[in-house]
């Protein structure tokens, strides 16, 4: 419970902070869960399976009232798990039309070869079965340990139990269900203002480890009522995607399971393409996932700091990507920032690996508001407020790289003694 309410802090913490679009509203009294925090059509449940864990809910179901528009993006790792093989399969098969999302925690059912691929579809049967549904509706998300078969007779037996147990606000529990070592649930929701009245947009997501940008490194389920095309929704994730989720990094580890999805049922206002309301649905998706990002950066394994690390200057924004991802990932960097060392050169020299073209002579560096570092390597700086700044839980480190358009922004955290001891015995 003690976790629990400080996830909860940090969820309406982080709320507050936000800069949200002008459009949106996000709904903190939705934020505990209990009051209406999935859009009309959509209802939720978990249950105890004993995959892996025992005293807590380890699997759970996403279900609409009717046939929604789906969009997804998967992992990029070439060593894929199975659920999102054959998710992949039935988004083509249902000409992305949904119905159900079921995921477990506790075991990911990846490298598990050809009955890793038969227990995935015995999942979405089993759940079709349970809904009266098609196989094909149905996505199916695992997450945990690679490499071990499912105990299928405990998978099947959850998810017989799991319509019993829907309902309309039960986010919590179902966002506790798809952790692994996260310490806290993660999830929020938005109303957000359209031409004709409001549509909402909620999401959770997981993620603490093996998080590293490639396409969304964690696993989230977003739902909304917008009336939208499965075409429009898919460009619209896949442009939020590339300034949130696949802009975060906690351990340089892409996943075999990543996935983010998101359904839309329908029920409330048509979101056309090339409309301003388009423009407002895809702006509040982004904030949205930006939001459910950040969380899991700040959940990050052994994480105590989340910092932003911003480059400006670059030739184009693909030379600064460059250029901020490998500071972001630097386990030099990282454990500077964890000792909260000012240790400058660590980001030049991340700067320069990075494949990023530049004259280090007009390097300018800052963290927050306090210069470091000035063109021709000049560090005139405190040391105590640079101390100062880095003690705090969250800063910005910016970087200059010349007089270019380009600028990128990857969200990272500190590697912490903590990490080599959750990660060094992470299967017992």
């Amino acid at each position: 419970m003690e976790k629990l309410n400080k996830g909860l802090k940090v969820i309406h913490e982080l709320a507050a902070a936000t800069s949200w679009p002008a459009s949106v509203t996000p709904m903190a009294a939705q934020s505990d869960g209990t009051h209406g925090f999935w859009p009309k059509g959509f209802s939720s449940g978990a249950v105890e399976a004993g995959i892996k864990y025992s005293n807590r809910k380890d699997l759970m179901l996403l279900t609409t009232d009717a046939a929604s528009s789906a969009a997804a993006l998967f992992t990029t790792n070439l060593c894929c798990a199975a659920p999102v093989l054959l998710s992949r399969e039935h988004l083509l098969v249902s000409s992305f039309s949904v119905r159900a999302i079921v995921c477990n925690s506790g075991n990911a059912n990846a490298a598990t070869g050809v009955q890793g691929m038969e227990d995935a579809r015995a999942m979405a049967e089993a759940v079709a079965s349970a809904l009266s549904i098609k196989p094909e509706e149905v996505l199916v998300a695992s997450t945990g340990v690679i490499g071990q078969l499912l105990p299928m007779e405990k998978v099947l037996a959850g998810i017989a139990l799991l319509p019993s147990s829907m309902q309309h606000d039960s986010v919590i529990e179902m966002a506790r269900a798809i952790m692994t070592t996260d310490t806290f649930p993660k999830f929020l929701t938005l109303d957000v203002r359209l031409s004709k009245g409001n549509v909402r947009l909620s999401g959770m997501a997981k993620g603490s480890g093996m998080i590293c940008p490639n396409m969304a490194t964690m696993l989230a389920f977003i739902a909304t009522d917008a009336a939208i095309a499965p075409t429009l929704l898919q460009d619209a994730l896949r442009y939020a995607n590339s300034s949130s989720f696949n802009a975060i990094t906690v351990d340089g580890d892409t996943s075999t399971n990543d996935m983010v999805s998101i359904l839309a049922s329908g029920t409330g206002q048509e979101v056309a393409a090339d409309s301003e309301d388009y423009r407002l649905f895809s702006e509040a998706l982004e904030a949205l996932m930006t939001f459910l990002a950040k969380l899991i950066v700040i959940d990050g394994e052994g994480a105590t700091k989340l910092v932003e690390v911003t480059v400006v200057g670059a030739a184009d924004d693909s030379e600064a990507e460059l250029a901020a991802r490998t500071i972001a990932q630097s386990s030099l960097v990282k454990t500077a920032i964890h000792g909260e060392d000012a240790n400058w050169g660590r980001v030049v020299a991340a700067a320069g690996r990075s494949g990023a073209v530049f004259n280090q002579d007009e390097l300018e560096l800052c963290f927050d508001d306090l210069m470091v570092l000035k063109p021709g390597f000049i560090a005139d700086f405190s040391e105590e407020a640079a101390a100062e700044i880095m003690a705090k839980s969250s800063y910005t480190i910016t970087l200059r790289l010349g007089s270019g358009p380009g600028r990128a922004r990857i969200w990272t955290c500190d590697l912490s003694k903590e990490y080599v001891d959750i990660n060094g015995s992470y299967r017992s």
